[in-house]
């Protein structure tokens, strides 16, 4: 007989029955162990979807990717992606954000930062962003140029303006961070060839440069 967790016998499901002995129920447990596979199924479907769509995004843009071929790439059903999303957009926008937030994550002192280190910042914020450039490439390619660097602007100023409100109505401020976030962005995309050190001792020399205008 197998002594796993799947497979509880009759006899000690009745041992682990209720409340009066201070023991778990059986249902309950069954419950768990049946919501604990349910969570993988999801999971791994999750994953399907999204390695799907990454391959299908890095050949073809946006508009032209179908929920009818994504399901055939990912060996899932129509209904079964309609459980976890709306449409192929809302795919797209639900893993910009992910992305986002993964680069927002890696900035080690983004809660640190003031305007009397603007280089340091741009500096973790180049490397952060780098450090996602093949997924950013695909996911971002095309019309949605754009969206990856309005994102990061508007997440990265909430951040900060939590810190110091005051920078919020600041517009010199706001000025230099949209610079050093958005610059840094569409810097990388025209000059993709440049080797990791030049390009991000090059982007701090500038954004140094700019701290004796605050």
């Amino acid at each position: 007989m197998k002594t796993g967790s799947s497979s509880l016998t009759a006899a000690s499901a009745h041992k682990i029955d209720c409340k009066c002995c201070g023991q778990i129920p059986a249902r309950h447990i069954f419950a768990v162990y049946k919501g604990e596979k349910m969570d993988l199924r999801i999971q791994k479907t999750e994953k399907a979807i999204k390695n799907a769509f990454l391959e299908l995004r890095a050949g073809k843009p946006l508009e032209k990717i179908t929920v009818k071929e994504l399901c055939g790439l990912a060996l899932i059903n129509k209904s079964t992606f309609y459980s976890h999303y709306d449409d192929i957009y809302a795919l797209s926008e639900a893993m910009e954000q992910e992305t986002v937030a993964s680069i927002i994550g890696s900035i080690d002192h983004l809660k640190d930062y003031t305007t009397d280190n603007p280089d340091a910042f741009t500096r973790e914020l180049c490397l952060a962003f780098m450090s996602q450039i093949s997924l950013i490439k695909i996911l971002f390619s095309g019309r949605e140029l754009s969206h990856l660097g309005i994102r990061l602007d508007k997440a990265l100023k909430e951040v900060i303006f939590r810190k110091y409100p005051e920078y919020e109505n600041d517009l010199e401020k706001q000025i230099l961070l949209s610079y050093s976030i958005q610059g840094t962005y569409y810097a990388y995309l025209s000059n993709p060839d440049a080797d990791t050190d030049t390009f991000v001792q090059t982007i701090e020399n500038i954004v140094r440069c700019l701290k004796p205008l605050l």
